[in-house]
């Protein structure tokens, strides 16, 4: 044992204690046992106390250090702390967030948002990976979800799609949400109830868009959607309340179509992820390191023969601190903001495989939610009028929701979620009020907004491993419609990462690779 004393000027840069310490011995314990100097004949490291002069004071937060002696020794480790290092354990099960005492420093799976997207792919991984001890961090920014896009949306779930990817994975989602209760619980933890209205959606189509109404039906029931066509006709009769001036053909959803709760399904997901031992993380992305490898030249990589591996992700913390977290593999599923998140890895800043940036951007749409009491009442599904405005029902109490996609040249700003009013006044009331006589007579109760992570190349979602950085998965871009997708999406990114390729729904012509070939696959039902 030996004593050091120590002037305040001297011990001051080095401490930060949660205390205030005024003439007081403490010990630091040091774990470096490769020092005989400070080591006993039984190998047990000597314990170097500090004295800390009588006028010294000092506020702590919590990390302790120990001013440099003549040899060296390491950073106090309260022994628990140390333990717990070794053992890997890291307060996962904790609900909110991660103290700064246990904050997790590696994984297997790093996930970028904790969205319906980033939770479900958390899900899957555990749910498959979960006895060979697959450790999955999901980092997210707003765990409140205040200003997520899964809860803001209006919740739809329908087939009606020009895709047959698209098709199947929102035939999934219906089977997964119909089991969600039974499959998101656990011991001690209920599943979901989502509540499913399933009321189908309605599309509207003039003489113009019959043609295509007509193709999407025969794709769509091939695949076992089931949805019925219906003429003018046919709708008045079935719809009286509807006027069908300017509507050629409609396509009606007979089953697994309507609306549900996103919020229960969020939090479905959220909480079976934590029971199997996802840990969550609040936090702003804010930067990657690399880890350069030298490789045989290869188209794209560069005349220098080096790849450069992501490694590591850096997090801000509420408090401003940065840290981070080591990963094997890393999904980006940051919704709107997936776009500029994937620069912080040097997508779309450099040059071959690099130079494509990720087309993911938030575009803000608006819902309005306004009582009408000569509505369409209890038979009302989704409605999609040929002007592209839409309209569902909201509860028993005759009240309807309904929005609106601008047009390009109309695109609100995205620097908040302001409401704009005289967009429900000037392009949708008029559209609705049009085609539902009932809807003429309203009073607009309320009015909210939400982000789309809308992918400005085609419009479809980007799934799958980016061609350079291949430890690097990308599962964002829905433009609408993620919620519906995230059960199938979720399962698809689990194949890929555990499996090496798809294998219940092959969404391999979503891949990041067609931005860099300039070959979009366009969705014709876009809401």
């Amino acid at each position: 044992m030996f004593n050091r004393a120590v002037t305040a000027a001297q011990l001051k840069p080095w401490l930060k204690f949660n205390y205030i310490l005024k003439n007081v011995t403490f010990t630091v314990r040091s774990f470096c046992n490769s020092c005989p100097r400070y080591s006993n004949k039984d190998d047990e490291p000597v314990k170097p106390s500090i004295l800390v002069p009588e006028d010294f004071q000092a506020e702590l937060d919590g990390e302790t250090y120990c001013p440099p002696l003549a040899q060296p020794i390491k950073p106090h480790v309260h022994p628990i702390k140390k333990s717990f290092d070794l053992l890997g354990i890291t307060g996962r099960n904790d609900p909110k967030t991660h103290n700064n005492l246990y904050f997790p420093r590696h994984c297997d799976i790093l996930i970028i948002g904790g969205g319906i997207m980033g939770c479900s792919i958390a899900y899957w991984l555990k749910q498959r990976g979960h006895d060979n001890g697959l450790r999955v961090i999901v980092v997210e920014q707003d765990p409140s979800y205040t200003r997520a896009s899964t809860v803001l949306s209006v919740g739809g779930l329908r087939q009606q799609f020009s895709l047959p990817e698209n098709i199947e994975m929102s035939l999934y989602g219906a089977e997964f949400l119909r089991k969600s209760k039974k499959l998101l619980s656990g011991e001690g933890l209920e599943g979901p109830d989502v509540q499913f209205h399933p009321f189908g959606y309605l599309f509207l189509a003039t003489e113009k868009g019959a043609d295509q109404l007509i193709a999407n039906h025969k794709l769509q029931t091939s695949l076992g959607a089931k949805i019925q066509l219906l003429s003018a006709n046919k709708l008045k009769q079935k719809f009286p309340w509807i006027n069908t001036d300017g509507v050629e053909l409609a396509s009606l959803g007979l089953e697994n179509e309507g609306w549900f709760d996103p919020w229960s399904l969020l939090n479905g997901f959220r909480n079976k992820a934590l029971e199997m031992g996802v840990e969550f993380v609040k936090a702003e992305t804010v930067g990657f390191e690399t880890q350069e490898t030298i490789v045989p030249e290869q188209p794209g990589i560069g005349d220098s023969g080096c790849y450069h591996k992501l490694k590591r992700v850096h997090v801000r913390l509420h408090d401003g601190d940065i840290r981070t977290i080591d990963f094997s593999k890393c999904v980006m599923a940051a919704g709107a903001q997936s776009g500029k998140v994937s620069k912080l890895a040097g997508i779309g800043l450099g040059t071959g495989l690099l130079r494509n940036a990720l087309p993911v951007e938030p575009r803000k749409r608006y819902v309005y939610c306004f009582h009408a009491p000569e509505g369409p009442g209890l038979d009302c599904p989704l409605t999609v009028d040929t002007t592209g405005s839409y309209f569902r029902r909201e509860g028993l109490g005759g009240h309807y929701v309904a929005g609106k996609s601008p047009t390009a040249n109309e695109e609100p700003g995205v620097a908040n979620l302001d409401v704009d009013y005289t967009f429900f006044d000037q392009q949708v009331w008029p559209d609705v009020a049009l085609r539902v006589p009932g809807f003429e007579n309203i009073k607009l109760k309320s009015a909210w907004s939400g982000y789309y992570d809308y992918n400005t190349f085609d419009q479809n979602g980007v799934i799958g491993i980016h061609p350079y950085h291949t430890n690097f998965l990308f599962a964002t871009g829905f433009s609408g419609h993620g919620l519906q997708q995230a059960p199938a999406v979720g399962r698809a990114i689990m194949e890929l990462v555990l499996e090496g390729k798809f294998l219940t729904i092959d969404l391999s012509r979503f891949a990041f690779d067609r931005v860099i070939a300039n070959q979009p696959v366009f969705e014709q039902n876009i809401v």
